[in-house]
């Protein structure tokens, strides 16, 4: 232990000799681990902790598996009220079920009204998910049951509604136009799903709870203890099977899964994550490079102070040991300076994408074993950057060290080394630029891509009604028309509508349709369209073309004939080769009423801008289908922003009581979509662009090394006869051979590592030809100009003063 100590001190003193190197040194390392930190702070919360709850790992999500002739590559699906009161009758492998679905709801009697994140939630979805209430109770057996009106509350939304009182359970607060009681308060971290402010029993009456084709609602549950996810699976199949054969015409085809809660939330990010986890590893790898090129240099220079310490009695050990002592203690210093570039990061990263989109986002933080893993990388990177140095030393004899005392071309060996590391650094740093080129690529697509609307001067704003205040269909249509004829008359307007489910956002109803003159199906069997529902003057206002037929007026009401518009995509697939305006249809949920085609619509990116295939779409007028939820949509003369303080108080003027919500331009809309592609393809380039950098520095400075190494022999050749050219191109092939044996490695490894980046990309492949070589030829490039400067000192080098350096 004193020997180390003694190493440590000398170490210090050693680098404190040596301040450019030690602060070029900590900054390249303090890079490379704050950026590997940042993104293990993101990994650790999101991938790799378990979830805050009671034996997280028995909970599990109970999803639909749907028919895929009727849903092609769709995995999951929502589920029915009936199929799940027979799952949870029929099954003995969960301990409890509970059914939800997430919303919204209207607080009012308080002053401003405030639209809250609402969980509708059955009586044992806490017991489900093991929460133990921070005050009061959360519900119990039979609070699902008409009536109780009781409400469970955040502590986020108990602290500032209530102060943090603890009188505020039992009192009463008026949600959606109706009295609740509050219970109890649920602990914060512990609120699932995630942002929810209230949560308030979902309410089924006997007639809904036998509806088999509404597939609506989630479910959780508690695995049984000892009971294995095949064991749930299987007996969940069979469950399927049961039910298929009880009810043909509802559920065959639709079977059952059951997939950890865990993965169930993260598995959309898993595969980006862990191509950012790899990026930031390769900087990381590149970093260590750099400065084990840096030691090895400085080492080579005290070839003959370790010679004479080697004579003097210090074992070969005990050297080699010194010179690890000094790398760690630079990737300590790193390490604590990454620490503060992994925290600036975080914040920045949390700031602008991963609060809002990133499951668990309010988890991310550089906490205990963030810092332990950063110790350890430290730790690691030290071994690794005195790795070669290391060994060129054990192959080093000292008397041949003392006899060459401090030549500069002395240390034949080492050139073999470096050049190893220069290859290693060009080939990670091309593997991150090809990444980063196929994502570049791959969003430019992205926004190549036609919406199928026009998002310019467009404002959107949501606008959902509270359904005891609004309990009827006409209720709901009175207010909506009130609200788009009084925006309508706003200054600066060109026209306005509304729509259940705007453009971009991955939600809105499927549901089954029954054409007209085609043999009777089960339900099963139907056909499943995108449902949305549009206020005459949406096409106008969003810019959707209107291919065939009319538009929607304001004489399609309740009394005239139920009309609808379809997409070009359905008009395609029921009626090819076929005029659709005319044609009829109706929509299973629906009976009775038999809708006519009055017009063909442009197909539009409903679901987001990487939808490969257009979406079958029928629109239903909003007032002959009233819903309680809409977004009114204002096309402008000019920044639609100016508009939305106007919107809202031509809201208020209708009911000073009703929030308007998520007020935005399509055009940020259509920024959101894009979101997660930008984020990954930033956050890849960023890296990239650093390990181009970190391989610049790193050929310039083996370049520059090596031509104060081979002085001497450069002033011969020159007094030989050899011109500057000569030796230009001498120096530049020393230099580029290494780096174009690392670019044809990364090649290799690139096209290898492709299948990683397939999920990522859009609109290309992830071997594209093009991005492969535009990124070569860009490194290549970057390789041959860091080779520039060294090759031209090298060509002025005097003969005269080289010979006489020997």
């Amino acid at each position: 232990m004193a020997e180390l100590w003694q190493d440590i001190r000398y170490g210090l003193r050693v680098l404190a000799k040596s301040p450019g190197f030690t602060a070029a040194a900590v900054v390249v390392l303090a890079l490379g681990i704050g950026a590997n930190t940042a993104i293990f702070s993101v990994v650790n919360a999101v991938l790799l902790k378990s979830l805050p709850f009671r034996d997280a790992d028995r909970i599990v999500s109970v999803p639909h598996v749907p028919p895929q002739d009727i849903f092609p590559g769709m995995k999951t699906f929502s589920v029915s009220p009936a199929n799940y009161y027979d799952w949870k009758a029929q099954n003995d492998v969960f301990e409890r079920m509970s059914i939800y679905v997430d919303g919204s709801a209207i607080l009012t009697g308080t002053g401003r009204p405030e639209s809250l994140a609402t969980g509708f939630v059955s009586s044992e979805f806490f017991a489900v998910l093991g929460v133990q209430p921070l005050l009061g109770r959360l519900f119990a057996d039979g609070d699902d049951e008409p009536g109780r009106n009781v409400a469970v509350l955040s502590e986020e939304l108990w602290k500032s509604r209530f102060g943090g009182s603890p009188s505020a359970v039992g009192a009463a607060m008026v949600v959606n136009g109706q009295s609740y009681t509050i219970v109890g308060v649920v602990p914060k971290g512990l609120a699932y799903p995630a942002g929810m402010q209230m949560w308030v029993p979902l309410v089924f009456s006997p007639e809904m709870r036998a509806v088999r084709g509404m597939h609506d609602f989630l479910v959780l549950a508690r695995l049984k203890k000892g009971t294995t996810l095949a064991g749930a699976r299987a007996q969940m199949n069979a469950i399927s099977a049961r039910l298929e054969a009880a009810y043909p015409k509802d559920d065959k085809g639709w079977g059952a899964a059951v997939i950890p809660l865990h993965e169930d939330l993260v598995g959309d990010v898993r595969p980006a994550l862990l191509v950012l986890l790899g990026a930031v590893g390769c900087v990381l790898l590149i970093a260590c490079a750099n400065v084990a090129n840096l030691v090895l240099a400085r080492t080579l220079g005290r070839r003959k102070e370790i010679a004479v310490r080697a004579a003097l009695g210090a074992s070969r050990a005990r050297i080699v040991r010194q010179l690890f002592a000094e790398t760690t203690i630079l990737a300590l210093a790193g390490g604590i300076l990454g620490i503060a570039v992994a925290m600036a990061g975080v914040g920045l990263l949390l700031s602008s994408f991963l609060g809002e989109h990133m499951p668990r986002a309010s988890e991310i933080r550089v906490d205990a074993p963030v810092l332990a893993f950063t110790f350890g990388i430290a730790l690691v990177t030290g071994m690794l950057a005195g790795m070669i140095p290391a060994w060129r030393l054990t192959r080093e004899d000292p008397n041949e060290a003392l006899k060459q005392g401090g030549r500069a071309d002395a240390d034949a060996g080492s050139p073999i080394a470096r050049s190893a590391l220069v290859v290693a650094e060009v080939a990670l740093a091309l593997v991150l630029l090809i990444g980063a080129g196929l994502l570049v690529r791959s969003l430019g697509r992205l926004r190549g891509v036609n919406p199928g609307f026009d998002p310019r001067h467009v404002l959107s704003a949501y606008v959902s009604l509270p359904e005891g205040k609004y309990s009827t269909p006409e209720a709901r249509k009175a207010f909506f028309e009130r609200a788009i004829e009084r925006v309508r008359a706003l200054p600066g307007v060109e026209s306005a509508g509304a729509m259940n489910t705007i453009p971009l956002t991955d939600g809105g109803s499927t549901q089954p349709i029954a054409v007209e003159g085609r043999p009777a199906a089960s339900l099963a069997e139907q056909p499943e369209v995108a449902v949305r529902v549009l206020a005459p003057g949406t096409l106008k206002t969003l810019g959707i073309r209107l291919v065939r037929g009319r538009d929607f007026t304001a004489a399609d009401d309740g009394r005239a004939p139920a009309a609808i518009l379809v997409s070009e995509a359905l008009a395609r697939r029921f009626w090819p080769g076929e005029d659709a305006v005319g044609k009829r249809l109706t929509l299973t949920f629906y009976p009775g009423v038999v809708r006519e085609v009055v017009g063909v619509v442009g197909d539009v990116k409903l679901r987001g801008l990487a939808q490969t295939q257009p979406l079958d779409a029928l629109y239903a007028p909003h007032a002959q289908m009233p819903r309680d939820t809409m977004s009114l949509l204002v096309r402008t003369a000019q920044d639609p922003r100016s508009v939305a303080g106007a919107l809202e108080a031509a809201v208020h003027a209708i009911d000073p009581e009703q929030p308007v919500e998520d007020v935005k331009t399509m055009e940020e809309q259509l920024g959101s979509s894009l979101a997660h592609a930008r984020f990954n393809m930033l956050l890849l380039a960023v890296f990239a662009g650093l390990a181009l950098l970190l391989s610049a520095v790193g050929i310039y400075s083996v370049l520059s090394y090596n031509v104060r190494r081979r002085t001497r022999e450069i002033g011969i050749r020159m007094a030989l006869g050899a011109d500057g050219q000569n030796v230009v191109r001498l120096v530049v092939l020393d230099g580029m051979r290494p780096a174009l044996i690392g670019l044809a490695i990364g090649l290799a490894a690139s096209l290898a590592l492709g299948r990683a980046l397939e999920s990522l990309v859009f609109g290309i492949r992830a071997t594209d030809p093009l991005t492969f070589a535009a990124v070569t030829a860009l490194l290549a490039l970057v390789a041959l100009t860091a080779c520039a400067l060294p090759a031209w000192r090298a060509s002025r080098v005097e003969p005269t003063a080289a010979l006489q350096e020997g």
